[in-house]
């Protein structure tokens, strides 16, 4: 069973500091202001530490030594960082049935299921908002693949098919002055691209703990193809969730305004500077609370081992990595990603 935690510790602000005393975590501002929060009093279940604080070594030792989860931002709050026990690589089955599973079948049904999960999600958001509807690729179960790298080329078009048609429906319920044409995932100039981008690598930061938990290779996919620097599996798992987070999106991006965003002048090129649109330090800090809020968010999802129908959004991420190693591990027969309703 995934424990649920109940506290987590944010440093957000410039100069806080945190530190510990006589079993306490410490969190100290620029002011001096103190807060304690007894270490067995209330569970602490994620640290979040924005460059611009400081914290000490030993609470990076306690921290890492009881497997809290702790994430490291950029001033923007980008995840660029996380803290590793030494014992999330304990178990080396599973990856090795990973890597068994590119060329047993595994991976093709794996990579299957990843774009079916995606596109259910992706239908449920086009349901709730009243908009068009595609026809469900029901081909994708009945095809035969004759191995994981022609399965991953045609299972890519027909996602990039459905999504490109998805983004440019759910763009048009945002306010028409700050409305994209398209959906643009790296290095985006527009304001709300950006804060897409930003949400995701939230969302990313959770499937990635969830994957190392589960003991799986991030940077060994099925619907992603392995590259240098790119964590494969996780690119496959976070378009399951996708979904979820959009739908929070849609609703936070439709009461914003021109003046909610800042352009700054950044390189483009080597030689070349260019003007890009972020939100303002106040709404990137609600949008942060938003997406760290609906972690908590409860969801109907049939637990693992029969605990409940109930569980939280990031016990739903976690779980769903849980099956899919025991799916890898041959210890269940099939793997289906559950797909949560929306409220």
């Amino acid at each position: 069973m995934v424990k649920e935690k109940q506290l987590k510790l944010i440093l957000e602000d410039y100069g806080q500091f945190l530190g510990m005393e006589k079993g306490c975590y410490v969190v100290k501002d620029k002011d001096g202001i103190v807060k304690k929060y007894p270490q067995w009093e209330n569970e602490i279940g994620e640290v979040i530490l924005k460059s611009g604080c400081y914290v000490s070594v030993g609470v990076l030792a306690n921290l890492s030594f009881w497997e809290i989860d702790t994430v490291i931002l950029t001033r923007r709050g980008k995840p660029i960082a996380y803290l590793k026990n030494i014992e999330d690589d304990s178990h080396v089955e599973t990856r090795i049935n990973q890597y068994k599973a590119l060329e047993n079948g595994k991976g093709i049904e794996i990579a299957k299921q990843i774009v079916l999960g995606k596109i259910k999600g992706q239908t449920q958001v086009l349901k709730k908002y009243g908009l068009r509807l595609y026809a469900y690729p029901t081909r994708i179960t009945e095809t035969n693949f004759k191995d994981l790298k022609t399965a991953r080329k045609k299972l890519t078009l027909i996602e990039s098919h459905y999504t490109k048609g998805y983004f440019k429906q759910i763009f048009q319920l945002l306010p028409e002055p700050l409305r994209p044409e398209n959906r643009k995932t790296f290095s985006a100039f527009d304001g709300i691209n950006n804060i897409f981008n930003l949400a995701y690598e939230m969302l990313k930061w959770k499937v990635c703990r969830a994957i190392i938990k589960a003991k799986l290779e991030p940077y060994l996919g099925f619907l992603h193809a392995e590259q240098f620097g790119k964590p494969s599996l996780l690119c496959d798992l976070t378009e399951i969730f996708r979904y979820y987070i959009d739908d929070y999106l849609i609703q936070f991006c439709q009461k914003l305004k021109k003046t909610d965003f800042t352009t700054k002048i950044e390189n483009y090129s080597t030689k070349r500077m260019a003007k890009r649109e972020y939100l303002n330090n106040e709404k990137t800090r609600q949008l942060m609370k938003g997406i760290n809020d609906l972690w908590e968010q409860k969801v109907e999802i049939k637990r693992v081992e029969g605990h409940g129908e109930k569980t939280t959004v990031e016990t739903w991420i976690n779980e769903t990595a849980i099956l899919l190693a025991k799916y890898i591990r041959n210890e269940k027969s099939s793997w289906q990603p559950q797909i949560a309703l929306l409220n």
